[in-house]
């Protein structure tokens, strides 16, 4: 058990943080990933036109493989009121984690970790070899931290992102276990 209080964050449970269960996202689902992707500080300052006027709609989450991390009491149960902790979202061609959130009450209790090993465990299910991930330059530490490896460097794409990006790759599947 892990004592982030949450609740009283905003985020998910107050307290003791139970079970971390990873589910399917859902269309209703959806104004509360737009929330937590417009509302991330790690998009602050410089980086804010990046998610200004982003939205994860229903339509995103019916055409991709979007999953939410969800905190569960002891009894099973989703505490107040489902609140999300963090979500993904891969994209099954060309292979890419297009997105991933973790609430920002949230971080640093293993919520991306578990987010990411799910995202590679429904990789392998799917016969998915390599996932790209083009990542937000703050966020390259805890990929490679979670086993992504530098593949190169995606150039900016002026208006919206004026900023280089490291391209990275998890090897899941038979490729990931032999390395």
């Amino acid at each position: 058990m892990v004592d982030v209080g949450v609740c009283r964050a905003g985020v998910g449970g107050a307290g003791r943080l139970g079970a971390v269960v990873v589910r399917r996202a859902e269309g209703r689902d959806a104004r509360r990933l737009t929330r937590m992707v417009r509302g991330s500080r790690a998009y602050e300052g410089r980086y804010a036109a990046m998610v200004e006027g982003y939205r994860v709609g229903p339509d995103y989450i019916e055409a991709h493989r979007v999953f939410v991390a969800v905190a569960m009491d002891a009894a099973g149960e989703a505490r107040c009121g489902e609140r999300v902790l963090g979500f993904y979202a891969l994209v099954v061609e060309p292979a890419e984690l297009d997105l991933m959130f973790v609430a920002d009450q949230a971080q640093g209790y293993g919520i991306g970790r578990r987010l990411v090993e799910h995202m590679q465990g429904e990789a392998r299910r799917l016969g998915i070899e390599r996932v790209r991930v083009v990542s937000h330059p703050p966020a390259e530490g805890f990929y490679r931290s979670v086993g992504a490896r530098p593949v190169g460097m995606v150039p900016a794409n002026p208006p919206v992102v004026m900023w280089d990006r490291p391209e990275l790759a998890f090897l899941v599947g038979s490729q990931g276990e032999r390395e």
